[in-house]
């Protein structure tokens, strides 16, 4: 494994722009980095830049039609094209779609081929996991699925086995279609209940098909879930089946929109739970995947001053083995520019003030809880299936 872990990042990606009433807003992108770079963590990290996707990179994935259809609405959105999911109420149609939206791909496919090609044993995009688009489809505030492309680059650079963890709040359904039949890559998905949030799916019934039988795994935990749900699920779930599987690269989605104040979904974990995820994504990359190799995404996120960039300042300090003290005040320059920026008061420190702790799933389970209801549905769905006991 190489030395400084690779940090993705292009002022361009703040194009990424549903417009002023949509909740995606590209200021929180520019709130992250700005937070990176007053805790210093860009002299941490190689900060870098990548190339666009290019078609035949997005044809890894989407299909050319879609593509196409992305292209046309970029440049005329008016006439943006609903079949393709383009245009909606989700995912408005806007001039430069496909280039920022490509832009971002890039950054994940770049990210994955510093790591595989061991330029930097860890890579962090946290303007990408843009886990809802479809081989042929916008979604969920989706163009590009920069997650599956990062994915399917790597299966492209010779790699067997990667592993994708996802614990947006959403389900990662895009990344699970595109390799719903490919048992060299294993998805792992922990979201809110598929009853309550979009996109609906996410059933721990959901196990992939024919060869990729067994390669997909979903968590659906009960809305209101906080720390100690959340993390006992995790831990019930993830290191059993990495250990397993053994991935050769791990890459990681950390939508911040688990988190109590945010105002899409309704589950309610701290930023201080979400940090201790990362943690855990880190030492499991560490413990299970080559060397060490963990490319880490962004995702879901609408609180977009409290909550996004301090979650993934954390996440970027993790990766550069520089980790952000979460006593820590926040500098006042970020927190001015938060305000010129948003006319919102930035929060003060890096933790939510929470410790938290769970139960581990080895200590035993109680079947009338909802959250172990939860976690016993996922382990016997998918792990007799990977050949774990459930």
């Amino acid at each position: 494994m190489s030395g400084r872990a690779r940090l993705m990042w292009d002022e361009a990606v703040t194009g990424y722009d549903f417009g002023s009433s949509h909740p995606m807003d590209p200021v929180r992108l520019a709130l992250t980095m700005g937070l990176v770079r007053a805790y210093g963590l860009d002299g941490s990290v190689d900060v870098r830049s990548a190339r666009s996707a290019g078609d035949s990179t997005l044809r890894l994935v989407h299909r050319e039609d879609y593509v196409a259809a992305v292209r046309a609405a970029s440049a005329a959105p008016g006439a943006a094209d609903q079949a393709y999911g383009l245009g909606t109420v989700d995912d408005p149609a806007f001039a430069g779609m496909h280039e920022a939206s490509a832009l971002i791909a890039g950054l994940s496919v770049g990210a994955a081929e510093a790591v595989w090609r061991g330029e930097s044993g860890h890579a962090v995009n946290f303007t990408g996991g843009l886990h809802h688009a479809m081989p042929g489809a916008a979604s969920g505030f989706c163009v590009y699925n920069d997650p599956a492309l990062a994915i399917a680059r790597l299966l492209e650079l010779g790699a067997e086995r990667v592993a994708y963890v996802d614990v947006d709040v959403h389900h990662g359904d895009g990344v699970q279609a595109a390799f719903w039949e490919d048992p060299r890559v294993l998805t792992v998905s922990l979201h809110e209940h598929p009853r309550t949030l979009f996109p609906q799916t996410g059933w721990p019934e959901e196990t992939g098909a024919g060869a990729g039988e067994g390669g997909a795994v979903n968590v659906a935990l009960p809305a209101g879930t906080g720390d100690a749900g959340w993390l006992r699920a995790f831990h019930a779930v993830v290191p059993e089946l990495l250990e397993g599987f053994r991935p050769q690269v791990l890459v990681t989605q950390h939508g911040a929109d688990t988190h109590f104040e945010d105002p899409l979904a309704h589950l309610a974990v701290s930023l201080d739970a979400q940090r201790a995820v990362m943690e855990a994504c880190h030492d499991l990359a560490h413990s299970y995947a080559e060397d060490g190799r963990w490319v880490a995404l962004g995702g879901g996120g609408y609180a977009v001053v409290d909550v996004v960039p301090r979650s993934w300042t954390h996440l970027v300090g993790i990766a550069a083995h520089a980790p952000v003290d979460p006593e820590s005040v926040i500098p006042s320059s970020w927190r001015d520019e938060a305000y010129a920026r948003t006319r919102q008061l930035g929060p003060a420190r890096m933790t939510d003030g929470r410790t938290p702790s769970w139960k581990p799933w080895e200590d035993g389970y109680d079947p009338a809880d909802r959250l172990d209801q939860a976690v016993l549905a996922t382990r016997r769905s998918a792990f007799p299936l990977r050949g774990l006991l459930a």
